[in-house]
């Protein structure tokens, strides 16, 4: 982060400094978490629903920090001499305000990304592309939010040439929110699927939350959109647009797909400008999507052909999203259980079905924010798996009930468990050698400690 005086914050979130002072430090970073302060840094207490930053702030002021904001009514005489006190309304609010005036102090090309599933795959596909050429400043792990997108962009820092920024949703008006801190210059949305129905409504109103971006999009701004997806195809808006897949009116179309299963795929893209003969290091033939959207952004940012092939290349499944672990005896683990959505599972049990092994295992557990789609959602899963003839569908949770129905009915083989204590003794019986075992659920289920137990056992 570039820094910045009190004056200046002060400025940025129309706040009022409480004990103004000659000589106070200039601020370069920028904590919510008082148990993860960097000395010298503004305090931001972020209120919940069940706890209230303010509580710590004397703790962050005492442990280092320069100074915080502050919503709560101050008195003169709780006020540190040594340290700054900006009293805002709302510190959320003001946090938004700050990330705004930061981010436009950058002239440097923003691409925003959202949609319900893939946004981090195609972050992490564009910045490769990118950094073939640029110095990119990304979102870090999975700062999409209020919380994470501000301070995402305090992050950009002097050296960076462009940004690629991940914002995530399940209610609407969180894009706006976000795009009006962003204000990108590329909005891109991956797809319309199920994920976040149950605060939504319905996949329509999905849509419409997405199409919040375009709020904020610069007015010289580019549009890029999934070409296959029925609701994006309906997106009709004032600023150019590429639309990206394998369908024949997409501006950056997808042929010539070969699936090499865990060893990842390869395509041609082709587009007004030029054809991309691609090698994509990741599996599953969904990957071509987030390939021809990184295409089109490259494009627009005036990347080579060869900068283009080489980025795409250069791809790497980020934390446990596909990430294939090979353990001894051709055991192997896809590990792909940072999130899940009814579209997600689908895409990783078509990878586990071509995956060349002598037993294919599913391990699926449950998938949140369904509403009134997750019986059926969930049953459909296990009836998919079935179809595509897993061997065994180990389906763990509550909901995931629906999952072993859905196998077992459709002629398939399943076990269910109550909870991943249950799960693991047969699951550590299950992974044979020369077994694939897809590892997958919604976040909240934490199948991560599942796939490094597992992990552990064979390494």
């Amino acid at each position: 982060m570039r820094s910045m005086t009190v004056g200046e914050i002060v400025s940025a979130v129309g706040g009022t400094w409480l004990n103004p002072r000659e000589g106070a430090p200039a601020v370069t970073e920028v904590c919510t978490d008082s148990r993860k302060l960097t000395p010298g840094c503004l305090f931001v207490p972020w209120v919940g629903e069940r706890f209230d930053g303010h509580d710590f702030i004397e703790e962050a002021l005492q442990k280092g920090a320069a100074g915080c904001f502050c919503a709560r009514e101050k008195t003169p005489q709780t006020l540190r001499g040594d340290r700054f006190y900006i009293q805002v309304p709302d510190t959320r609010l003001a946090l938004r305000d700050l990330a705004a005036a930061y981010r436009d102090r950058f002239h440097i090309p923003v691409v925003q990304i959202t949609g319900s599933v893939g946004k981090t795959t195609t972050k992490e596909m564009i910045a490769a592309v990118l950094e073939a050429k640029l110095r990119v400043w990304k979102t870090p792990e999975n700062y999409n939010n209020d919380i994470g997108t501000p301070l995402t962009l305090l992050g950009l820092a002097p050296e960076h040439q462009a940004a690629v920024i991940e914002t995530g949703m399940n209610h609407f008006g969180e894009i706006a929110y976000l795009g009006a801190m962003v204000r990108p210059d590329i909005a891109v949305i991956t797809n319309i699927g199920d994920a976040h129905i149950e605060f939504l409504g319905s996949r329509e109103g999905i849509l419409k939350a997405k199409c919040e971006i375009f709020q904020s999009l610069k007015p010289d701004g580019l549009v890029i959109l999934n070409g296959d997806d029925g609701l994006l195809d309906t997106v009709d808006v004032p600023f150019p647009t590429v639309r990206c897949g394998r369908s024949e009116h997409c501006q950056a179309r997808v042929t010539e797909t070969a699936d090499h299963g865990i060893e990842g795929i390869s395509c041609t893209v082709t587009t007004e400008r030029d054809r991309y003969c691609l090698t994509i290091p990741a599996p599953g033939e969904h990957m071509a999507y987030s390939a021809s959207i990184a295409v089109a952004v490259g494009e627009a940012l005036g990347l080579s052909r060869e900068e283009i092939v080489r980025g795409v290349g250069n791809y790497r499944s980020p934390g446990a999203r596909m990430r294939v672990v090979r353990l001894p005896d051709r055991r192997v683990i896809l590990d792909d259980c940072y999130n899940a959505n009814p579209q997600s599972v689908a895409a990783a049990l078509e990878v586990l079905a071509k995956t060349e092994c002598d037993q294919r295992i599913a391990v699926l557990g449950d998938v949140g924010e369904l509403g009134g789609l997750s019986e059926r959602a969930h049953y459909n899963m296990g009836a998919l798996a079935a179809m595509l003839g897993i061997d065994l569908v180990a389906a763990i949770g509550p909901k995931a009930a629906k999952i072993a129905d859905g196998a077992a009915q459709s002629g398939g083989a399943a076990l269910h468990f109550a909870t991943k204590e249950e799960a693991l003794p047969e699951l550590r019986r299950q992974l044979k050698p020369n077994t694939a075992m897809l590892v997958k659920a919604s976040h909240a289920m934490r199948f991560d400690q599942l796939s490094e137990q597992l992990r552990g056992d064979f390494e």
